[in-house]
């Protein structure tokens, strides 16, 4: 590890760099009220064969004292969903699905329809989705692409709705870089459905030049489901660049946005999504950005240039990708017991 690299190492793991990380293995954490995303450990489910089955991510959400989980469950038998259901019942834990939602051909709904039965016997009453798999400003390169896609969007969710209603099962759609607040909230009230919500993300709108605390409490009544994180954020010529850190250490006011989405429903699961990556560029200096935000006034740009300004670290945001795997991997797991951590302190 070169002088920079170790700089970075030092930097995203702060008090839990390498001897610190291995004396927290040591003793078993608090039991935290909040659940643990599966891509909080994205690195090492890469890494480690069969992290991401349901029975060993239990297990090891368990270990980092995590009260529930949220991950794919696929489609499995009636006999396997019973035994990861009795499993999480015997580690104190809830689960919660990952689907992705449904084209209207009937192999595909069937598929959904399986995985939402699926996630139902485990023990699920609620599953996130995702509307695009990629971020707006990255895919759509012309308006009426991004038209098309809410269009197909909604031909998903009118499919989707039905199924989840059949299985009385909460579908959670997640503010995934995609819609703005004000988009999503038309969007899944045009389904006039109960079981149709929001996967609230704390984050990811400030990647289209929204503030936090406004689409925090715009989405929160729709929300079934939260997605717990901080945000740091550093200029660039282009624009900024914005990465998941550990809590307390970025811009958003965790403890402020999630009594803001307690005021709607007071007994929401909170999962902590501690993504360990590179930075994320957002280009909003750049013409294609800008194809399918043209009705965003200049003043939301302004703000947000100002905000990350004052916001932006001293020392950059870390880079992981070109460290040893086994330095990202002590990183990936000292960020979500440090986020863990923080979030007891603070008694949320």
């Amino acid at each position: 590890m070169n002088i920079y690299e170790r700089r970075q190492f030092l930097a995203v793991a702060g008090g839990f760099a390498l001897g610190g990380a291995s004396r927290a293995e040591d003793s078993a954490p608090a039991k935290s009220p909040w659940g643990l995303l599966i891509y909080s450990y994205g690195i090492r489910a890469k890494a480690e064969p069969g992290f991401a089955e349901p029975l060993k991510f239990l297990e090891f959400a368990a270990s980092r004292g995590a009260s529930g989980v949220q991950m794919p469950l696929g489609t499995r038998s009636e006999k396997d969903a019973n035994a990861i259901r009795s499993f999480a019942e015997k580690l104190g834990l809830y689960v919660e699905g990952i689907v992705s939602p449904p084209k209207p051909e009937v192999a595909d709904r069937d598929r959904f329809a399986s995985e939402i039965a699926t996630a139902k016997s485990c023990g699920a009453d609620v599953v996130r989705a995702a509307m695009l798999g990629g971020r707006r400003y990255e895919v759509f390169s012309k308006a009426e692409e991004y038209t098309e896609f809410v269009k197909r969007a909604a031909v998903s969710i009118r499919t989707a709705e039905p199924i989840a209603q059949k299985y009385k099962m909460q579908l959670a759609v997640e503010n995934h870089k995609d819609f703005r607040a004000e988009e999503m909230l038309e969007f899944l009230k045009a389904t006039g459905s109960a079981w149709v919500g929001i996967c609230l993300d704390l984050g990811n709108n400030l990647a289209l030049i929204e503030d936090p605390s406004e689409y925090i409490a715009a989405l929160a009544p729709l929300a079934f489901s939260v997605h717990m994180k901080d945000i740091g954020v550093e200029r660039a010529e282009n624009g900024f660049r914005m990465s998941e850190v550990p809590l307390g250490t970025g811009t958003i006011d965790v403890p402020k946005a999630l009594a803001a989405i307690k005021k709607s429903n007071s007994k929401i699961r909170c999962n902590l999504e501690m993504i360990t990556r590179d930075p994320l560029s957002i280009p909003c200096l750049t013409e294609k950005y800008w194809a399918t935000l043209g009705k965003v006034p200049a003043v939301e740009l302004a703000r947000t240039l100002s905000s990350v300004g004052k916001l932006a670290r001293k020392e950059p945001l870390p880079r992981v990708s070109k460290l040893k795997i086994e330095d990202q991997l002590r990183i990936e797991d000292a960020n979500v017991r440090a986020s863990l951590a923080t979030a007891a302190a603070w008694k949320l």
